[in-house]
């Protein structure tokens, strides 16, 4: 439940402080007085879009923080724990800072939060019925939502969505599959032409630049064959290189022996004698493989011409990425040809998933129309004490054209105060008083099923009076021995039922408007409720009144 709610530099609050007991409490306060101010500060802790026009005109910051008791609510640690929070177990603390500048940070027990997990938080903490809600008593998915939740559908219907979710996937899936097998399809020809050509071409990875070493051989052959003969001869010529080594090898081997260094010189000649003779002998074979052969020199051009002319065609700076694009192209030809074999598969799938959403549909369907009665039983029950002795109230559950991710139900309330009239949906028929009244016993029907601590009614009184009023605040009464309920309300006979009673009022003395609020004392309460029956000038009798109503609360 709600144990406090601290306000500072919030519209014209600039310091608020309540604390809250568990049961049945009211708020009142005249109209202006700021009731809507506190509930706009709350909002924001339940994970509202915050406006800097919000903080007060003065200050550069504003705090709102709130204190839950969640002692008795030990289901709530999962969340703490997917969400990697400090759980202290016996409390909860929910705060909203908001900047003049327009930043805002959401914290809870100390630890910085995004806004979606406050919503989700305080979505299990506590409920506001503003008066706007009314309005959502005609919205067919509100309706759906309320069928649901004295269904217990909950697990069914996270079943539900996960498998519709999959099956909504794996149709996207199918129209993405399908607009490719178009696409590429309409293409077939021209990947086909592409791989024909590239294949064609017979390419081989570093064939080109084994080509252009080739051609620049062929261009000079003439010359490196004159240059590499004389070369060879230079090195054989008896008067050149070899022989004159191996004549200082021989002069070398007589007197290695007698000095130091004979040895190392010896071998260094050798060996060097050795490379020499290598060399020659290579120079003469490479001298013997050059030939002058204008066909060959013509066939590697036109070879390189038609590897730099796919090059330029595909834009590709070598025959690696041209042989890649040849690769590709094939994988895009194989995929086309098992297009048929893929698709089959996902369609079987999609026919698969969607036997269990139909299945698991239908539960739904089952588990929802087994509620129909139970729903209209309390209703027409709660109606008929709140003054509409003639009520009809129905439950329509059809099947829609198409699966949604609530399912294939069509859920719609229908409504008649009236004798012989029959019944038609609340949005048509239902005045404003009626629509309170509804709304207000869909919630006390709500609340024995949706395990929530807290709930405040935002004037839900609007449009009844007398003992109406007196009749809706006894089920707000009742709904407190299970829950915290917060009322605010213009109503002395809804005022009077509550267990605390707290006072908005605003201060225009000082410099600046000013809103408060107080816990009323016995007295203090009294004259309260005299002043809502009577106005600023409390009456005797207003006073007797007042007292007659804390009596029989």
């Amino acid at each position: 439940m709600l144990k406090s709610l601290h306000i500072s530099n919030y519209a014209l609050i600039s310091e608020l402080n309540i604390s809250f007991n568990s049961g049945f409490s009211v708020i009142t306060g005249e109209t202006g007085a700021g009731k809507s101010i506190i509930l706009g500060a709350l909002s924001l802790i339940l994970g509202q879009r915050s406006d800097s026009k919000s903080i007060k005109s003065d200050a550069e910051k504003c705090v709102i923080e709130a204190e839950f008791d969640i002692a008795s609510y030990k289901h709530l640690s999962d969340f703490f724990i997917q969400n990697d929070l400090d759980n202290q177990e016996n409390y909860c603390l929910i705060r909203r800072e908001l900047t003049s500048a327009g930043k805002s940070r959401a914290f809870i027990n100390d630890t910085p939060v995004s806004l979606n997990v406050i919503r989700d938080l305080s979505n299990r903490l506590i409920d506001i019925h503003s008066q706007h809600e009314n309005l959502l008593i005609s919205n067919i998915g509100y309706q759906l939502d309320v069928v649901d939740t004295i269904a217990q559908n909950s697990v069914l219907l996270s079943e539900y969505r996960e498998i519709y979710q999959s099956w909504k996937n794996l149709q996207l899936e199918l129209k993405q599959l399908q607009k490719n097998i178009d696409k590429q399809t309409s293409d077939v020809d021209y990947i086909q032409f592409q791989f024909q050509q590239l294949s064609d071409a017979n390419l081989i990875e570093n064939e080109q630049e084994e080509l252009e070493a080739e051609q620049e051989t062929l261009n000079h052959a003439e010359e490196i064959k004159i240059d590499l003969l004389k070369a060879h001869q230079l090195l054989d010529d008896e008067q050149m290189s070899i022989p004159l080594l191996k004549e200082s090898i021989l002069s070398l081997s007589k007197i290695k022996n007698y000095i130091q260094s004979g040895d190392i010189w010896y071998e260094r000649l050798q060996s060097t004698l050795i490379d020499l003779k290598d060399i020659s002998t290579e120079i003469r074979s490479f001298e013997e493989r050059v030939e002058v052969n204008p066909v060959r020199l013509e066939f590697v051009e036109n070879r390189l011409s038609e590897l730099f002319t796919l090059q330029k065609k595909y834009k590709v700076s070598t025959v690696a990425e041209l042989i890649q694009l040849c690769e590709n192209y094939e994988k895009q030809l194989q995929r086309i040809d098992s297009y048929d074999e893929e698709l089959g598969v996902l369609k079987t799938r999609i026919g698969l998933v969607f036997s269990q959403l139909q299945g698991v549909a239908l539960k739904l369907t089952e588990s929802r129309k087994k509620s129909v009665l139970p729903i209209e039983t309390y209703l027409v029950e709660q109606l008929t004490k709140l003054g509409m002795p003639n009520i009809q109230f129905k439950v329509s559950i059809s099947s829609g054209n198409d699966f949604t991710e609530n399912g294939r139900d069509e859920v719609q309330f229908l409504f008649s105060a009236n004798k012989n009239r029959a019944v038609q949906p609340v949005a048509e028929i239902a005045s404003g008083g009626e629509v309170s009244r509804l709304m207000l016993s869909i919630k006390s029907l709500v609340a024995n099923k949706a395990d929530l601590p807290t709930i405040i009614f935002d004037e839900i009184d609007t449009g009844v009076s007398g003992e109406i009023a007196h009749r809706m605040g006894e089920i707000m009464q009742t709904m407190s021995k299970d829950m915290q309920v917060i009322t605010i309300t213009h109503l002395p006979q809804i005022a009077a039922k509550g267990e605390q009673h707290y006072r908005v009022f605003k201060d225009e003395t000082g410099l600046q408007t000013q809103t408060y609020i107080e816990k009323l004392d016995k007295k203090e309460r009294l004259e309260e409720l005299a002043q809502m029956l009577s106005g600023k000038n409390i009456t005797t009798a207003a006073l007797q009144n007042a007292q007659e109503l804390l009596e029989n609360k």
